[in-house]
């Protein structure tokens, strides 16, 4: 026990079994607020389900667990129940539920002195441990119609993610385009120019490389009315998007606003056109490097590491971004408030001991939501909520 003391110390203790904000259990982590550190500690939460998730989904992992695990082979026990697509499921219902508690838990809290602050920034062991509770718990839910009917509560809270997603790639390109154009008129380099204007023509010169290869690889001559439609569709949209962006009206209204945004928005609508062909049943409507592949069942394939890349990149953006002032999403702005005016920072002297022998460089995380919270709390478990929904149906293939 003195050794975890020694490794942990008073803080991290606090921080697992305790209200006190976590700064992540390891004293070479930069000092930061406390909304970040939440923040970074429920992304992490939700990583580690995701990786057990694909742990799960591991073809020989019910051979190994009948083979090296004794209680698999008792006729009471299916190791069949722990692995493949209905496990995700029930793991992902644990995780989807503590979310949406924690976002009801959290309705009304206006900064860190309410008395449900120390629940949403500390007590990390205790919020694990209810988390495997409900994991366990939901393994004993009767198969029956669960399946079928959380996969429709999965599809419509992916649904909603992807546009949660699109709105987090909107504010991404609104702040890269202003970061550069704000150094582009500092320093009146033309490097910040061409640089904008090259990732501009890279973006459109995948749009269209990927427009002609969706056309030759997944259509056919006389088939395929769908990924046709789809494929023509999206390009009117990424053209649409485009000209909008240039409009004097929008410059006016957002005069950083231009075409870089516009291509970065026309490029993840065509990674979800070429997602949902790639989930499209007819196999001949879709590629196949290996000609052997159309006749096995769905699996975790590059689409789904994609959208797994993409996923883990709006999150962990969602966790650590602060919006711009120029953001004006509402939805953005509820879950990426800047936090820089909240509260107070350590100049402030809150987060401080000035009394003892502590110093400034053991203050590790600061509160920065003593008089308004950086973030809606509720939406934010919300949006982790959805999140989860999202990454299930990844990891199933949207159960096709």
């Amino acid at each position: 026990m003195g050794a975890v003391l020694g490794v942990c110390g008073a803080a991290q203790l606090a921080c697992c079994c305790g209200s006190a904000a976590c700064s992540l259990c390891c004293s070479a982590c930069p000092s930061c607020k406390n909304s970040t550190s939440t923040r970074i500690m429920y992304a992490v939460m939700l990583l580690v389900t995701t990786i057990t998730c694909a742990i799960m989904l591991s073809p020989g992992l019910q051979t190994q667990l009948e083979n090296h695990v004794p209680f698999c082979g008792e006729s009471n026990l299916n190791c069949q129940n722990i692995v493949g697509y209905m496990a995700v499921y029930r793991v992902c219902f644990a995780l989807t539920i503590f979310f949406v508690a924690m976002a009801c838990l959290m309705i009304g809290v206006k900064g860190s002195k309410d008395p449900r602050a120390g629940i949403q920034n500390g007590f990390w062991a205790v919020k694990y441990l209810v988390l495997i509770g409900i994991t366990i718990g939901a393994f004993f839910i009767p198969g029956g119609s669960f399946g079928i009917t959380w996969m429709y509560f999965g599809l419509i809270g992916g649904f909603i993610f992807i546009m949660i997603q699109l709105i987090l790639i909107v504010d991404f390109a609104h702040s890269w385009a202003e970061n550069w154009y704000a150094k582009f008129e500092e320093s009146e380099s033309r490097g910040w120019y061409c640089a904008l204007l090259s990732f501009t023509i890279l973006h459109y010169a995948l749009i269209i490389t990927a427009t002609v290869l969706f056309w030759v690889y997944y259509t056919t001559s006389e088939g395929c009315g769908e990924n046709k439609f789809f494929i023509i569709f999206n390009l009117i949209l990424c053209i649409l998007m485009g000209v909008v962006s240039v409009l004097p009206k929008v410059q006016e209204f957002h005069p950083s606003s231009g075409l870089l945004q516009a291509s970065a928005v026309s490029l993840y609508c065509v990674y979800l056109t070429w997602s949902a062909m790639s989930n499209n049943p007819e196999q001949s409507c879709k590629l196949h490097i290996n000609p052997e592949d159309a006749n096995k069942p769905p699996g975790f394939d590059t689409q789904s590491i994609i959208g797994l890349i993409i996923w883990i990149t709006c999150v962990l953006y969602s966790s650590i971004r602060t919006s711009s002032q120029t953001a004006r999403l509402s939805l953005a702005t509820n879950l990426l408030k800047d936090d820089n005016s909240a509260g107070s920072d350590v100049e402030g002297g809150r987060g401080q001991t000035t009394t003892g022998n502590q110093n400034q460089e053991e203050v590790k995380v600061w509160d920065n939501e003593e008089d308004q919270i950086a973030y809606s709390w509720s939406f934010f478990h919300l949006m982790f909520a959805l999140a989860t929904l999202y990454v299930m149906m990844t990891l199933t293939n949207w159960f096709t």
